[in-house]
C-alpha cells in the first residue's frame, strides 16, 4: 500500500511522515498530496487566532474536548514560533494539549513559522489537506499569535474565531491587525477578569464602525506591500449578511465554549445557505494555484540563473549600480522562458 493510501486509511505514522516531507519540501511529497487531493474538502476547518496571551491554546483544548464528546474526530495544526537554533517548532501545543495526546481520535501537528508573516507556516494548507484526507471531521488551525500580521488564517479557514482578552489592549490591536475584517466569531476569553464587559462593549462599538475601519486597514496593508499578486486574486469573500457574534468565555473552566461552538455551527450553516462557503473555498483554491505557480517559477528561474552569470554576479552588478534590477531580471527571465 502506498503512502497516500495509508494516509486515507487513517494511518497516523504515514500522515506524520507526509506532513514532515511536505514541510521540508522533499521530493515526491507533492505527488503524494496530489493523490490525496480528490479526497479533501469534507472537513470543517476552523481557524483560531488572536494576540499572545489571549488563551487561544486553552480555548482550542476545550473545543477539542467538546468535539470528542460529540463523537467527532479532530485534527489540530498548531503553528508555533520557530526555534532560533533548529528552525523547528517549539512544540508548545504538545505541552498544552497533553490530555489529547493518546486519543486516537485526535491528531496534533506542530509547524514552525520559519519566518513566514501572517501567523501561518508555508505548509499549513498542505497539512490541513492531509488531515482532511485522513477523514478528520474537524480541523482546528491555531495560529502563532504574532499580533500585527495575524490575518492569513482567513485564507484557509471556513470560520475564523478571533480571541481577545481584557487588559491587553486588544481593542487597539484589533484595528491595527485588521481582525475586524476577518473575524466570523469574536471570543472575549478570561471573562472572569476585571474589564471583560468593557472589552465586549468596545468590540461592539468597533463592529458598528467596521466598514470605515476595514477599508483603512486594507489600504494600509496594501501600502505595506504584503501581496505581490494583484489583490483581486487574493481577496477572501466576506460572510455576506453575517454579523460576528461576541461570546464571553473562561476557557480554562470550560465556560462559554459550547456557545462558541454553537456560533461556529451557525456561521457554517449561514455560509452554506448563502453560497459563501463555496466562494471561500474557491478563493482558497485560486490562491493555492497562484502560490504554487510563484514557487515553481522561482525554482525554474534559479535553475537557469547561470545564463546571466549566476545570482551573485547579477547581485554584484546591481549593487555596483552597473545595471538596475529591472533590466537584470528582464534579461534573466528571457533566458528562463527560452529554456
Amino acid at each position: 500500500m502506498g503512502l497516500a493510501e495509508r494516509v486515507m486509511a487513517g494511518e497516523e505514522r504515514a500522515a506524520a511522515r507526509l506532513m514532515r516531507d511536505l514541510d521540508d519540501n522533499m521530493p515526491g511529497a507533492r505527488e503524494q498530496l496530489a493523490l490525496l487531493y480528490p479526497h479533501t474538502g469534507r472537513a470543517q476547518i476552523i481557524g483560531i487566532t488572536g494576540n499572545p496571551g489571549s488563551g487561544k491554546s486553552t480555548l482550542t483544548n476545550a473545543i477539542i474536548r467538546l468535539h470528542r464528546q460529540a463523537g467527532r474526530t479532530v485534527g489540530v495544526v498548531a503553528v508555533d514560533p520557530s526555534s532560533p537554533f533548529s528552525g523547528g517548532a517549539i512544540l508548545g501545543d504538545r505541552i498544552r494539549m497533553m490530555e489529547h495526546a493518546v486519543d486516537p481520535g485526535v491528531f496534533i501537528r506542530s509547524l514552525a513559522t520559519r519566518g513566514t508573516l501572517g501567523g501561518l507556516s508555508r505548509s499549513t494548507g498542505d497539512v490541513v489537506n492531509v488531515l482532511d484526507a485522513m477523514g478528520k471531521d474537524v480541523v482546528l488551525v491555531e495560529t502563532v499569535g504574532v499580533g500585527q500580521d495575524e490575518i492569513d488564517i482567513v485564507k484557509l479557514a471556513d470560520t475564523v474565531i478571533v480571541v481577545c482578552v481584557p487588559g491587553l489592549g486588544d481593542e487597539v490591536q484589533a484595528i491595527k491587525a485588521g481582525v475586524l475584517e476577518i473575524a466570523d466569531v469574536f471570543v472575549v476569553n478570561k471573562a472572569d477578569r476585571e474589564g471583560a464587559d468593557r472589552t465586549l462593549r468596545e468590540l461592539e462599538m468597533m463592529l458598528h464602525l467596521r466598514d470605515a475601519t476595514v477599508a483603512r486597514a486594507h489600504a494600509e496593508r496594501m501600502a505595506r506591500g504584503h501581496h505581490s499578486i494583484p489583490t483581486e486574486y487574493l481577496q477572501t469573500p466576506p460572510s455576506e449578511g453575517w454579523e460576528p457574534p461576541i461570546v464571553k468565555t473562561v476557557a480554562q473552566k470550560g465556560e462559554g465554549v459550547a456557545e462558541v461552538m454553537a456560533k461556529v455551527d451557525q456561521h457554517r450553516a449561514h455560509m452554506v445557505e448563502t453560497g459563501g462557503l463555496d466562494a471561500r473555498r474557491r478563493a482558497r483554491a485560486r490562491r493555492e494555484v497562484l502560490s504554487l505557480a510563484q514557487q515553481q517559477l522561482l525554482e525554474r528561474a534559479l535553475a537557469n540563473v547561470a545564463a546571466v552569470g549566476g545570482l551573485e554576479a547579477l547581485t554584484d552588478r546591481v549593487a555596483r549600480r552597473d545595471s538596475d534590477p529591472s533590466r537584470e531580471v528582464a534579461a534573466w527571465l528571457a533566458h528562463v522562458f527560452k529554456a
